[in-house]
């Protein structure tokens, strides 16, 4: 067992190599030779990473003394490599984000996750008897966060172009979106997680696909029908078992959408012999035209020209989105990025008082540092409840447990129900439905007419559909038509519309 000292420290190598190595992106590559200068460079990089193995190695044999002392010496050498590589002439700044990269790798299902989250509006870690949450406070949560089909998950994902863009895109742009999606999760995770592994399908892949798909939004629907947390369309619900019961369509369901989206990962993987981004592109984009794409070689590569330029700029995009939060789920440290802790224990609380999910959310405020409010966690944790519709008492509504005593204390008694009563039950002015505007008429200006010659197949109502400004009637009248009878090639005097 590590110390939580050299835990902590071990874990930092990777997010300070990797700020040195962004500094080595300003320099240019080189074709020459290289330089004695730069095959030193390289030379140190390669005993850096080394000593990095060592360090682990004795970590694992219990040495944590040896252990600092080797990590400290490799850590000086890779700054001291690194700080060079950009004023040095030929040197390749790829060849330390490739280190950086495996030594990543390396490090992948050694720590555990969480302990050093911070708790939502509390640095102290309450909230689990360790002192962690999230997946380090499940007995054997590092294996199955970080295992596929008996394989480090870091080791089948591609830190290939698509991948390393998707991450930034959720390190800044979706960066809300990626923190929201875990928030979600950890309210969801004791209703989804045991869902994976009975598949003994990694968590980080649970959360990827969650985090693209839905953001932890349980009621999420996209404009093709999709549904669910994890989005599945209809048909493919139903060959799931996913269906409607009493009005309740289940794939709104966390825990059976989530039991449905493994055994649909782990038809596909054995499908595409264990290849995880054909399995993902067949979740996004249909497994038929993934088969029929793959053909004979189930093991091709997702990016091979023949299957990548073949696929939708949605799937193209999807696959290295979940690939890439998955990633990030594994190691946030590495990447600058902090995760919230989040105390998801279940939790229910019985009604003493009728009240609906809105009301609750008003009483409730913002108890336990959740400062955007429980409305989302409330609704997801009750798929089959309508918010607005209030609940008799005695009904039970399942809460986070860190939400059981504030609910006694502020939504049984006192003022803050009757307020949220109040304003759930504000009536608002009716007002009556406007009829829709009359399309604005087309008149035709007195006396002003033009020549129409009648075609084949013309009628008196086809030539005045085409003038719009008059009517049969009208036109009869200007031409003096008998019984409307008009034949190809007569000249007729319709109307000029203004």
């Amino acid at each position: 067992m590590l110390s939580p000292a050299f835990s902590r420290s071990l874990r930092l190598v990777p997010a300070t190599g990797a700020m040195m190595l962004l500094a080595a992106c300003a320099s240019g590559g080189s074709a020459t030779k290289p330089s004695p200068q730069v095959n030193q460079l390289y030379a140190q990089l390669d005993q850096a990473s080394k000593g990095y193995e060592t360090s682990v190695a004795q970590a694992r044999a219990g040495n944590t003394q040896a252990s600092q002392q080797t990590l400290d010496t490799s850590l000086n050498q890779l700054k001291t490599a690194a700080a060079h590589c950009p004023a040095t002439p030929g040197c390749d700044p790829q060849r330390f984000f490739s280190a950086f990269d495996r030594l990543l790798r390396l490090k992948d299902g050694n720590f555990a996750l969480g302990d050093d989250l911070v708790s939502m509006g509390d640095e102290s870690p309450e909230g689990s008897e360790s002192g962690k949450t999230g997946a380090a406070s499940l007995p054997e949560a590092q294996r199955s966060v970080t295992l596929l089909r008996g394989q480090q998950l870091s080791q089948l994902i591609a830190m290939n172009g698509p991948v390393k863009a998707a991450l930034e895109m959720w390190l800044t742009q979706w960066r809300g979106n990626l923190m929201d999606a875990y928030i979600n999760y950890q309210f969801l995770r004791y209703q989804m997680w045991p869902e994976y592994q009975k598949q003994d399908l990694p968590e980080a892949l649970l959360f990827g696909i969650l985090a693209k798909e839905s953001g932890g939004k349980v009621h999420a629907v996209s404009r093709s029908g999709a549904a669910g947390p994890l989005q599945f369309m209809y048909a493919t619900g139903l060959r799931f078992g996913l269906n409607t019961e009493d009005g309740f369509d289940s794939r709104f369901d966390p825990a059976e959408s989530a039991r449905a989206n493994a055994e649909y990962l782990d038809e596909q993987l054995k499908a595409f012999n264990n290849n995880l981004e054909l399995t993902l592109a067949a979740y996004n984009g249909g497994e038929g035209r993934m088969r029929r794409l793959a053909g004979d070689d189930p093991s091709v590569s997702l990016y091979d020209p023949r299957i990548y330029n073949q696929l939708s700029q949605e799937t193209r995009d999807y696959v290295p989105a979940v690939l890439a939060a998955a990633w990030l789920f594994l190691h946030p440290e590495s990447y600058n990025l902090r995760f919230p802790r989040v105390d998801g224990a279940q939790g229910s609380v019985v009604l003493k008082r009728p009240a609906s999910l809105t009301e609750l959310t008003v009483c409730l405020g913002s108890a336990a540092g959740m400062s955007d409010g429980w409305f989302r966690t409330l609704r997801n944790l009750n798929p089959r409840l309508d918010p607005q519709v209030a609940q008799p008492t005695g009904v039970r509504i399942m809460v986070p447990k860190v939400l059981e005593k504030p609910y006694e204390a502020r939504c049984t008694d006192g003022p803050w129900p009757i307020l949220a009563n109040d304003l759930h039950t504000a009536v608002l002015p009716v007002v009556p439905p406007s009829p829709p505007p009359a399309p604005p008429a087309r008149t035709s200006n007195s006396g002003k007419t033009r020549s129409y010659v009648v075609r084949r197949g013309d009628t008196l109502t086809s030539i005045v559909n085409k003038v719009g400004c008059t009517s049969v009637q009208e036109v009869a009248e200007m031409n003096g038509l008998s019984h409307q009878h008009i034949k190809p090639g007569q000249s007729l005097k319709v109307p000029t519309c203004r």
